[in-house]
């Protein structure tokens, strides 16, 4: 592999300008999120403020972070949460939910919540259920990964 620094500028500069067109011809989002099970078994939801039903916390990915950091910080955010060993990767979705170039990474992880998570802005209630008790509202995609997971259906490729 060549090293980048020892490419001609002008070969540096040819892709860099390639980027910058797949950024606008090719553009797509990424975002991450995931199954949390505490010790118990119990799965960590959240409610936004900004769109109904509960979910499994996530976010989108910033430029210069891995998905890995991003599901760290996610996680952290919106739950107060510690993952605990690695991550599992389940599956990478397509979601058409609010635009027609959007990606989800899911994992499953095992987590900790190092304090309580208090109701703001963005999250206004979240908490740990149990799988057989799942709150009223919680989301169909939701419930469909759940599903994957306990291995009652298929992953899909779609979110």
């Amino acid at each position: 592999m060549v090293d980048k620094e020892k490419r001609p500028l002008h070969i540096r500069t040819a892709l860099r300008l390639l980027h910058v067109y797949f950024s606008f011809a090719r553009g797509m989002t990424m975002g991450v999120r995931a199954a949390c099970f505490d010790a118990e078994g119990r799965i960590f939801l959240v409610r936004h403020s900004y769109i109904g039903g509960w979910h499994m916390p996530g976010g989108g990915l910033e430029r210069n972070e891995t998905v890995e950091e991003a599901l760290a910080k996610e996680l952290r955010e919106e739950g107060n949460l510690r993952i605990i060993g690695k991550p599992q990767l389940v599956q990478v979705y397509f979601n058409t939910t609010n635009t027609r170039r959007d990606h989800v990474v899911f994992y499953r992880a095992n987590v900790e919540q190092t304090a309580p998570r208090p109701p703001d802005w963005e999250i206004s209630d979240s908490g740990f259920f149990r799988l057989d008790s799942l709150p009223e509202g919680t989301t169909k995609a939701t419930h469909r990964r759940l599903a994957e997971l306990r291995g009652e259906q298929e992953p899909d490729h779609r979110w």
